[in-house]
This record gives C-alpha cells, sequence and structure tokens, in this order.
C-alpha cells in the first residue's frame, strides 16, 4: 500500500509529444518512470534510448533508459508500484467533430486494473470541462474504491508547445484541479519537483476549460487577422504592414498572423471540444464556432491564391508543378498533426496539380506517395509555382526567391528575413497570402 504522500515512482500513459518529455523530465529529479504505450514500436525505440520527439534529445533520453531509472512497456501491470500516473493520451475530434474519448477511456480502464491504493491519478489530455469528474472518476470508482481515500484524481492540462527552446516543463506553470482538496494537494505536490510554478484551481472543470480557452483566445484572434487577410487581399491592402502598424501601438493590442490554416492538436481542435460541451447546457458557442469555421476554411483560400498566381502567370493548374516548402505546422519540428500543408496537398491534387514537397523534417508521407525533395536550383526551376507554407530556417529563402518563377508565400517569410525594413517592396516573382 502507498502510504507516502511524496512520488517516487511515476507511470505514465501515452508516451507522445506530452507523456515523454514528462517522463524524461520526472527521470531527470530522480524519480523511477515506467511509461505505457499501445504501440510496440515507440517502445522498443525508447528501449534502444532513441527519441521521436523533438523536444527530447536521444542523448538525453538514453541516459536514464540506460540506468534503469526510466523504462517503458505495453503491459499496464508496469504501473502497479506506481505512486502516481498521469494519463496523456490523444483526444482527437471524431467525423462529426465531437470529442473522442476512446483512447482516454480504454487508457484509464486498463489502468485501473492495476492501481494500488493510494496512488494519485493526473489526466493532461486535452478536453471539455466535466471529463476528469464525469467520465475520468466512474472508471476509477468501479469497485467500491472511493476517491480522496483510496486513489486521488486531478486534471493538469499539458502546455507541451514543440519545438519551444523557451519555454519547457520546467518553467512553464502548471495548473492543477483536483476533486478533493487532498487530490489538488497531492498533484500540486508532484508537479512542484519539476516546475518552478503551480496554479491550483477549485475544480478540474476549471482546469479543464483554462487549457481551452488559452488556445480558443489564440484561435480567435488567429481567425480574426485570417479573415482580415482576405478582406486587404480584395481592397488591395498588405494586411502584414497593417499588422506591423498596428502592433506599434504600446497597449491594448497584441499581433496575431495570418496564415493557410491551423495546425497541432490543440488550437483547431479545442473550439469544437467547448462548443460540443456548451449544447449540453443548451447554450450555442456562436463566436467560437465562427472562428473555427474561418481557420478550417484557410486551406481553401490558400489552395486557390495558388490557383490564381498560376493564372496570373497564364498557366492552369491541372499539370502545373506545384512545390509545398514545410509540411508540418509549424516550424522547426516535423508534426504533422492537423497540419494544413496536407490539406493543400490534397486540394491542389483534385484539380490536377503535380505536387511536391521539400521539408528537413518530415523526410516521407506514405500516405501520399511522397517523400521529400532535394531544395536545388533544379527542382525550383521546374516547378510552375513554389509554395511557402511552413517557415523553417532551415530553407534557404535567397535560393528561392531568386530560382523559382513564382513563389506563394503564406507566412510573411521573405519579407520578415530577407528585406532589411518589413515595408520594403516584395521581389516581382513573390506574392504574399
Amino acid at each position: 500500500m502507498h502510504t507516502q504522500t511524496t512520488t517516487q515512482r511515476v507511470g505514465i500513459v501515452g508516451l507522445g509529444y506530452v507523456g515523454l518529455p514528462l517522463a524524461v523530465a520526472f527521470a531527470e529529479i530522480g524519480l523511477e518512470v515506467v511509461g505505457v504505450d499501445a504501440d510496440a514500436k515507440k517502445v522498443a525505440t525508447i528501449g534502444s534510448g532513441i527519441s521521436y520527439v523533438e523536444d527530447v534529445s536521444s542523448e538525453r533520453l538514453g541516459s536514464y533508459v540506460g540506468t534503469g531509472k526510466l523504462w517503458a512497456t505495453t503491459n499496464y501491470e508496469a504501473l502497479g508500484d506506481a505512486d502516481a500516473v498521469l494519463i496523456c493520451l490523444p483526444t482527437p475530434l471524431n467525423e462529426h467533430r465531437g470529442p473522442d474519448l476512446s483512447a482516454v477511456v480504454a487508457g484509464t480502464e486498463a489502468a485501473a486494473e492495476h492501481l494500488e491504493p493510494g496512488t494519485l491519478v493526473v489526466l493532461e489530455s486535452t478536453t471539455y470541462p466535466g471529463t476528469t469528474r464525469e467520465v475520468v472518476l466512474p472508471i476509477l470508482e468501479r469497485g467500491g474504491r472511493r476517491v480522496g481515500a483510496d486513489f486521488f484524481l486531478a486534471y493538469s492540462p499539458e502546455r507541451i508547445d514543440p519545438g519551444n527552446r523557451k519555454y519547457t516543463i520546467r518553467n512553464t506553470p502548471k495548473v492543477v484541479g483536483g476533486i478533493t482538496p487532498e487530490c489538488t494537494r497531492r498533484a500540486r505536490e508532484l508537479y512542484g519537483r519539476i516546475t518552478q510554478e503551480t496554479h491550483v484551481v477549485s475544480t478540474p472543470e476549471s482546469a479543464e476549460l483554462s487549457k481551452l480557452l488559452e488556445n480558443i483566445f489564440r484561435g480567435v484572434n488567429i481567425a480574426l487577422v485570417n479573415e482580415l487577410a482576405i478582406l486587404c487581399s480584395r481592397m488591395g491592402i498588405d494586411v502584414w504592414e497593417v499588422i506591423d502598424a498596428a502592433s506599434t501601438k504600446p497597449f491594448g493590442f497584441m499581433p496575431f498572423y495570418p496564415g493557410p490554416g491551423l495546425g497541432g492538436h490543440c488550437i483547431p481542435i479545442d473550439p469544437f471540444y467547448l462548443s460540443w460541451r456548451a449544447r449540453a447546457y443548451d447554450t450555442t458557442t456562436e463566436f467560437i464556432e465562427l472562428a473555427g469555421r474561418v481557420n478550417v476554411n484557410m486551406p481553401y483560400y490558400a489552395a486557390n491564391r495558388v490557383v490564381r498566381a498560376l493564372n496570373d502567370e497564364g498557366k492552369a493548374v491541372k499539370g502545373s508543378r506545384v512545390l509545398i516548402l514545410g509540411m508540418s505546422y509549424k516550424p522547426g519540428i516535423g508534426d504533422l498533426r492537423e497540419s494544413p500543408s496536407l490539406k493543400i496537398v490534397e486540394l491542389l491534387r483534385r484539380i490536377g496539380a503535380d505536387v511536391g514537397y521539400h521539408d528537413p523534417y518530415v523526410s516521407v508521407l506514405p500516405e501520399w506517395g511522397l517523400s521529400s525533395v532535394g531544395l536545388t536550383e533544379e527542382e525550383l526551376r521546374a516547378s510552375d509555382c513554389t509554395i511557402i507554407a511552413t517557415d523553417h530556417a532551415a530553407i534557404d529563402l535567397r535560393l528561392v526567391v531568386d530560382t523559382a518563377s513564382k513563389v506563394v508565400d503564406l507566412r510573411n517569410a521573405v519579407r520578415r528575413r530577407l528585406n532589411e525594413q518589413s515595408n520594403d517592396p516584395l521581389p516581382p516573382n513573390v506574392e504574399v497570402l
């Protein structure tokens, strides 16, 4: 039986972009960490000391795997000795854009079979308010267990930003909200060992909604500038110049930037989680849903800009070679989750374009039968249109601008990286979103 409140052994359920960095963070402070994942390939890779997550180097991971401080398995029985179990499983949308909690439910049920009395369970997966209390808690209470006595349950939203070197687990405050005060205290004590600051809220529901608010805030403001970008294009006004000008105001304004759509797990998905939950309370989140629709439409708008750019050159889309630079959803990583570049590939192929791509972080797209091509003068000259979809620093934009016949810059990368002044004229072969 677990009688101590200070955790010595941590179990992590789900070893993806959230779970693996957490596992290493706990190993670094001397705790024993066991990770459980249904993917045997991931488990084997970790066992070899090789990391598949950009935020965790293989050297860093291997130093703990090699000492036995951190190990991975597909067997949930390994959680039996854990003082705390963190559930870090994916929560995608289903085909009707509603919450798909099947992974969380299955993982919780499997973990519940092996929990010892006194174990702290924390859900980290992004979800709608009420999930911890209404979905996870009843599973853990099966068989007569009581929360706050036989086990402890809290919610602490993940705040992992893949590729962010400035804000990490260590210096990003951790929000925690437990079912009971003792649940909250234990969760705060656990996370306080790996983060500089923990912020306590009164309920799991507050913690769950805080995560949605963080990302909906970004999504709504990005939708605003995306809509403005479309309007500015029709009005012949440079939206990037407008944003730069507004950003000179030292108060009351925060710049957001347009783009071909939203990627990653959180920002494109979180608005739909909240709007789905709101319907259970006979409420519609019209403002949030509108923002979601605007952002979902952006890959279509981006593809249309490519069509227009080719038309201006007297070329039909059908049969034209289009080279997309950047397939991941953000710079510096290979994360393809909800990447708008994938939708752009689909849309351009649908109307007959011959699409290729270059991405230093994404070597193959097996579902499309594509591999990353080299960024060479020959490849750029052979392309009728080159799209800058993700502004990877490793991409030589000078080569692109000097060689490509037509460039559609969906990220304002050329101006930001090559122009001395933000309002310098663009090269004649470059168009911005």
